[in-house]
């Protein structure tokens, strides 16, 4: 059962990607792809995804590189590492550059399935609860509270609000907001501005810190309000 796992693969053997991507879709497991280093990290810092497969040797930027890229900017979506080679020394580095796993060529698909459900799960695991100050989600329950007071969401809402809570304190883009939440089926702007106006209505208290922040031109950050 994949649970509508989004996952990016980034593959620079187009007849290799292709299989996999049929293959994950057979499974009911959306999977993007892209062929080189620059724009599989544009992906991953415009999309979310439960799990990322990189393979090493990537043109333009290595999936090492990518992988320590990602790193640096906070971003935590578990990595599969693929490679043609199997010692130590690889893994080593590897695993210093912020990797969960690995998966040595030639590999049977079943065992890419199989690898990429349980990153994904041990992702959710690590993290039933996001704080961010008084604001507290419950990732289990599907609850959120301010304070000691429980606030009412929408599924909709909620889903933004997690995304960036997991983000914070850094922006989220709009476009990245609206991949997490809705996936493929994307609404129109106007939706999103619905939503998000009735959640700072719901999570915003009179006399206290504001929360969502506006990045004009860009997206949201939840972060405390800074005054000079």
């Amino acid at each position: 059962m994949s649970d509508n796992l989004q996952i990016l693969l980034v593959e620079d053997d187009i007849d290799l990607a292709k299989a996999i991507v049929e293959y994950f879709a057979f499974e009911d497991i959306q999977c993007d792809h892209a062929s080189n280093g620059v724009s599989g990290l544009h992906f991953i810092t415009h999309n979310y995804y439960e799990v990322i497969i990189l393979d090493i040797n990537l043109p333009k930027k290595s999936g090492l590189d990518v992988c320590k890229g990602m790193r640096e900017l906070g971003i935590d979506t578990p990595v599969l590492m693929l490679t043609a080679r199997d010692t130590l020394d690889d893994k080593v580095v590897g695993f210093s550059t912020g990797a969960d796993d690995y998966l040595v060529k030639p590999f049977a698909m079943e065992e890419l399935i199989i690898r990429t459900q349980v990153l994904s799960r041990r992702r959710s695991g690590q993290m039933n609860k996001l704080v961010i100050a008084d604001l507290e989600i419950n990732l289990q329950l599907k609850s959120a509270k301010r304070g000691q007071q429980a606030l009412k969401l929408s599924p909709t809402a909620f889903k933004i609000l997690e995304c960036l809570m997991r983000e914070s304190p850094n922006t989220v883009s709009r476009e990245k907001l609206l991949s997490f939440v809705w996936g493929d089926e994307q609404p129109d702007s106007n939706n999103l501005k619905v939503h998000m106006f009735k959640l700072r209505k719901a999570i915003e208290i009179p006399g206290q810190p504001t929360l969502i922040q506006t990045i004009a031109g860009y997206g949201f950050a939840l972060k405390l309000e800074c005054h000079e």
